[in-house]
């Protein structure tokens, strides 16, 4: 007897879309803390005192003892999100990259990229709030010595980029997968993409700075 599979399809088909709405969501989430983040740190530049007010405040409020927690749960669910769609296996890997290299496909490209730096933002993110989170409360002067010990800095200016590469692209792609970039504006909001994540790198390589030259 033959079995109909349409409502099988179908089921796939329904949470298949759900799973992308939530990686969509999460994926839009984590870009709005990563900029807001990059902006409260940013902060000491313009004094300690600055920066220690606004965690302080954060702390007071609890938003750092939950929030944190709830971003880490956020991070993970995203990336599980992710890693359906993602190659791991070495054969896979080899045919996305020949495919890539054949297609010449600037959005193909990205999504490379983008998934390349998920892989180091899922470990070296996962060290940067664990060492944060249970060594609160966040300080001016604990950030610097921590960048100012010569292993961290290093390991900032790695995950710098690649958070803001992920980051920026991760914004470009879920305007031109859902609808809101079309084709008749895709260059010029890609190029604006690319300004948006020059200027926080940016900030990001001032903050540093600042960091590695504030007295502790």
């Amino acid at each position: 007897m033959a079995i109909d599979t349409t409502i099988y399809d179908r089921s796939s088909g329904v949470s298949s879309a759900i799973l992308d709405w939530l990686q969509m969501l999460t994926g839009a989430g984590l870009i709005l803390f990563m900029w807001s983040h990059m902006v409260l740190v940013a902060s000491v530049n313009l004094g300690a005192g600055a920066m220690n007010t606004l965690a302080r405040f954060f702390e007071d409020t609890y938003m750092a003892q939950v929030g944190g927690p709830l971003i880490g749960a956020t991070f993970l669910l995203h990336f599980i999100l992710a890693a359906r769609k993602v190659p791991f296996r070495t054969e896979q890997q080899s045919t996305i990259w020949k495919h890539t290299r054949a297609l010449h496909h600037l959005d193909t490209w990205l999504w490379l990229v983008q998934a390349f730096t998920a892989m180091i933002i899922l470990i070296m993110g996962s060290i940067h709030m664990w060492t944060v989170l249970t060594d609160l409360p966040i300080t001016a002067a604990k950030s610097a010595a921590r960048i100012q010990g010569g292993f961290w800095l290093v390991f900032y200016l790695i995950l710098l980029p690649m958070v803001e590469l992920h980051v920026g692209i991760g914004f470009y792609r879920i305007g031109v997968k859902w609808g809101f970039i079309k084709r008749s504006n895709r260059k010029g909001l890609k190029r604006f993409e690319n300004i948006l994540t020059g200027i926080f790198i940016l900030i990001g390589l001032i903050t540093i700075i600042r960091f590695m030259t504030l007295s502790i």
